[in-house]
C-alpha cells in the first residue's frame, strides 16, 4: 500500500510516495536524551534471545549490542519496551530501529539520560 507523505522543511514542500503501514501505538509517550530522540541514551547487551511478532520490534539474539535511542512510556498493563538498533557482525538487522522488551537487556553505559517526555508519532510506528 502506498501513502503520501508530506515533508515540510524551512523553504521546501516534498511530496514522497510511501509503501507500508501505519501500525497500532504502543504508547503515547517517549522518554529520550533529546526534544527529536535522535541522540542514544545507552548501548545495551541482549540477555536472551527475541523474535520480533511484527514490523514494529527487532529481532534480537543473545549477546547483541543495541543501541537505545527511547523508552516508551509504560501504560495500564502494556509491557515496557524501548527503541534501538542491534550493533554487530551481522549485516542482517544491523541499522533498523525497532522496540523491544526493556527486561530483555542490561544497560552497559548511559550516554544521556532520558530525561526528555515526548509524545509518540504514527511515524514511531510505520512499518515499511
Amino acid at each position: 500500500m502506498a501513502r503520501l507523505v508530506l515533508l515540510f522543511l524551512p523553504g521546501l514542500v516534498a511530496i514522497c510516495a510511501v509503501h507500508g503501514i501505519f501500525m497500532d501505538r504502543l504508547g503515547s509517550k517517549k522518554l529520550c536524551a533529546d526534544d527529536e530522540c535522535v541522540y542514544t541514551i545507552s548501548l545495551a547487551r541482549a540477555q536472551e534471545d527475541y523474535n520480533a511478532p511484527d514490523c514494529r520490534f527487532i529481532n534480537v539474539k543473545k549477546g547483541q549490542w543495541i543501541y537505545v535511542y527511547s523508552k516508551l512510556v509504560k501504560e495500564n498493563e502494556a509491557g515496557e519496551f524501548w527503541a534501538g538498533s542491534v550493533y554487530g557482525n551481522s549485516q542482517d538487522e544491523m541499522g533498523t530501529v525497532g522496540y523491544f522488551p526493556s527486561n530483555l537487556v542490561q544497560e552497559q553505559h548511559v550516554y544521556q539520560e532520558a530525561t526528555k517526555e515526548v509524545p509518540t508519532t504514527d511515524i514511531d510506528f510505520f512499518c515499511e
